[in-house]
């Protein structure tokens, strides 16, 4: 365990008065915002201590949402997508509202039920320069974008590429794509 500054103690674990979960170092937590009606944040706990008074506060790593971002929120970005950054703070225990999970992107893919403590991370984020690592990822369609776990893909029979389903498409991406997986078929059946 790392060495505390004198008059503070490390802890093993926090217990969320809300709620009465326990949350240890290493767990994802929600973290109540300053403004009303906003999501929460969404953090790493690094390290759990108490000062002589006990009170508690935890140093987290914070996750970004992709619109909080220098590059904002982009069109394969998957509603639940957050991106591990380099930024740490400090903040108070009592912050803390609740536990979630943040899988890996395909831990995430393979989940049968996606619940609402549920977040996938496939990029992480250095806060001061925007920049991403890994700094590319595999592409699919015709479109040439990263998977966005949201959207349902079909794989063609006849390419072999996978395709958004017309179920989140609109009407003219829909005539695109129907052209498209026509022509396939014409090409190779």
């Amino acid at each position: 365990m790392a060495k505390t500054k004198p008059g503070k103690k490390d802890l093993d674990s926090y217990t969320i008065k809300s709620t009465n979960k326990v949350v240890k170092v290493g767990d994802c937590v929600l973290m109540r915002p300053a403004e009303s009606g906003k999501p929460p944040y969404v953090a790493r706990v690094e390290k759990i201590e108490a000062d002589h008074r006990n009170n508690v506060r935890v140093r987290v790593r914070w996750y970004y949402r992709p619109e909080e971002s220098i590059g904002g929120r982009r069109q394969f970005h998957g509603a639940k997508e957050l991106f591990l950054s380099d930024h740490y703070d400090v903040q108070s225990a009592h912050t803390i509202e609740g536990k979630c999970i943040v899988h890996s992107f395909k831990n995430y893919t393979k989940l049968e039920n996606v619940g609402a403590e549920d977040y996938f991370c496939r990029f992480e984020y250095k806060a001061a320069t925007g920049a991403f690592t890994p700094d590319r990822i595999a592409v699919y369609c015709k479109c040439e974008m990263p998977y966005n776990p949201d959207d349902l893909m079909v794989q063609c029979e006849g390419c072999k590429d996978w395709q958004v389903t017309s179920a989140n498409l609109s009407n003219s991406a829909l005539f695109v794509f129907l052209q498209l997986f026509h022509a396939c078929l014409e090409f190779f059946f």
